[in-house]
Formats: structure tokens, sequence, C-alpha cells
């Protein structure tokens, strides 16, 4: 799987996550007439996403990611592409956590509410490190690809052949003179 589409589908993963921990966080204070607990993880959910925006305001890759990119090893052969044990072998503990919060959201509201505010937190720091791995893909002209490791291992890459960009400067800069 291409690194650029697993960081795009964690984030939309982490989005959902939290969409439906909120969802559960709401209907069961609800269903219990708790209108405090409505209004403090509300108060909560906007202090996560104000980290969030906060961790992910930067362009350019953050610093595990660099470690990553920088680590990969070349091959000249793509990696077996399997997505879904690829994506389901490195966001296992985003859905264990999702379950389990959902699950006691049964029993306690307030679990699914505080779950949901860190699921937001992740999706909105992550949100800009594909169009970095991007950039960075289009500048070398390579490809990363997701190589199959343990769950429980740290997560690899492999660096493959891909095509290189040329592309115009923005401000037209360096290009030839526009008549």
């Amino acid at each position: 799987m291409r690194f650029v589409d697993f960081l795009r589908t964690a984030v939309l993963l982490c989005a959902g996550s939290a969409t439906a921990l909120a969802a559960v966080t709401v209907l069961a204070a609800r269903s219990d007439s708790d209108d405090t607990l409505v209004f403090v993880v509300a108060a909560w959910w906007v202090i996560a996403a104000a980290i969030g925006v906060r961790l992910g305001r930067r362009p350019e890759t953050n610093s595990p990611i660099a470690g990553l990119l920088a680590g990969a090893k070349s091959t000249t052969s793509l990696p077996e592409q399997q997505p879904g044990s690829t994506l389901l072998n490195r966001l296992w503990p985003l859905l264990l956590s999702t379950v389990l919060a959902l699950g006691l959201g049964l029993v306690a509201p307030q679990v699914p509410g505080i779950a949901c505010g860190f699921a937001i937190i992740g999706s909105l720091a992550w949100r800009r490190q594909e169009a970095a791995v991007t950039a960075i893909e289009d500048r070398d002209g390579v490809a990363f690809y997701v190589a199959p490791t343990s769950p429980v291992r740290p997560m690899k890459l492999v660096r493959a052949p891909g095509f290189r960009r040329d592309l115009a400067p923005v401000n037209g800069a360096g290009g030839p003179p526009v008549r």
C-alpha cells in the first residue's frame, strides 16, 4: 500500500472514529438526561480540535514521518499489495480503542466522549502529512510503500522508483521570461 494512501486513510478513519464516538456520547448522555456531560465533552472536543490544529499546522512532515522516510530501504520491485491487511495491521490500536470506548459508552457515556477528543487530535494533527510526503515523492521521483511487518513492530517503508515531476515555480521565478 502506498504510504500517502495509508496516511489519507488513517486521517479519514480517525475522523470516522471521532464521529461514531461523538454520536454515542451524545445519544447516551441525552438518554440519561445528562446535559452537563454534553457541555463538558463538547468543551473537551473544542480543546482537542485546537490542539490538533496546532499540531498539524505545518505543511512539512513531522519528525516521526521524516524518520520513516529517511529509513526507507530502496528496492526495484513493489512490496506485496494488501491494503486491507496493511490497514488492520497498522491501525489496530485505533480500531481497538474505538470498539472498547463504544462498548463502555453504554455504561459510562463520558468514556467515548474522552476517546472522541483523542481521535479529533489524531485526525487534525495528521491531516497535512499526506501532502508533505507527496511533495517529497514528486521532488525525488520515488514512491514510498508500507512494508509488511508484525503489528507490534514499528512501521517500515520501502522506497520504489516513481515519476519525477519538474513543476514550474508558483511565482514564475527561474522560468523563461513571460511576454
